[in-house]
């Protein structure tokens, strides 16, 4: 089932703009995370960090999804420096579910792959804490262009590594 401008309209981040708006404006780049306590959850926001005014000249703002509560959301995002970036905030994971995000199966979440790709984050510096939400739900990333959803990425595993930019520039023309 796809998601509609009704799903749109009642996301609402927390500097108070819902995502149908945002998106007519700029192609919003729509990263739902992990828990916080997640390597890889961490390693993508540093990727986005690194990125993020390389997106910026491609014309898309980046969006994060998370299944935590505000005040923890603070302190998380502002551990990565993108305290100043939108975020909407699903600790029931409605809206994980509106995308079709489903809860990981074992393969998906411990792996040998996983597990490896796991201490590569980890030996950078992304290290395990605490599971601030569900810890079997699965990410994805959306680009999202005048309310609609233009391109899907659903994580095969927990430890996809998506490449952010080539999404964007591979959906250029939808702005």
């Amino acid at each position: 089932m796809p998601v509609t401008s009704n799903v749109l309209s009642q996301m609402v981040t927390n500097q108070g703009a819902d995502l149908l708006s945002l998106s007519q404006d700029s192609r919003i780049l729509l990263v739902f995370l992990r828990h916080f306590g997640c390597v890889f959850c961490k390693e993508a926001l540093e990727d986005i960090r690194n990125i993020e005014s390389e997106l910026r000249d491609q014309g898309v703002q980046v969006v994060f999804v998370h299944m935590g509560e505000e005040a923890e959301a603070d302190l998380f995002f502002e551990k990565y420096k993108l305290a100043h970036m939108p975020r909407i905030a699903s600790p029931d994971q409605a809206y994980y579910k509106q995308f079709q995000l489903g809860r990981g199966r074992a393969s998906q979440l411990a792996s040998f792959r996983v597990f490896l790709r796991g201490f590569e984050a980890a030996s950078k510096g992304h290290l395990p804490g605490a599971v601030l939400g569900d810890g079997f739900q699965m990410p994805g990333v959306f680009l999202v262009s005048k309310g609609r959803v233009v391109f899907e990425y659903r994580h095969s595993t927990a430890a996809d590594r998506p490449d952010y930019l080539q999404i964007a520039a591979d959906h250029a023309g939808h702005s």
